[in-house]
């Protein structure tokens, strides 16, 4: 799936790993079911912040959870 987004094969492990914490994070607050199902959103999400250049698996994954989180229904914004 990541290889069919044109991702290389050294980013395919960051963004495997950027996920995994992300949704990890956003399964136990409630904000994705708890299933093994990939979240799209998520996924398309992390691809994006590694296109604009993040390469911190960390970052990556608190950027994600932020930009996911601002894109709920009902989320409120932050100054």
């Amino acid at each position: 799936m990541l290889v069919e987004r044109g991702l290389g094969a050294m980013n395919v492990e960051l963004v495997s790993e950027a996920y995994a914490i992300a949704a990890n994070y956003l399964r136990r607050s409630g904000a994705i079911p708890d299933t093994l199902v990939t979240n799209e959103r998520l996924l398309e999400i992390i691809v994006k912040l590694l296109q604009l250049g993040e390469f911190n698996k960390i970052r990556l994954a608190n950027k994600a959870i932020a930009r996911f989180e601002a894109q709920q229904p009902g989320a409120r914004a932050v100054a």
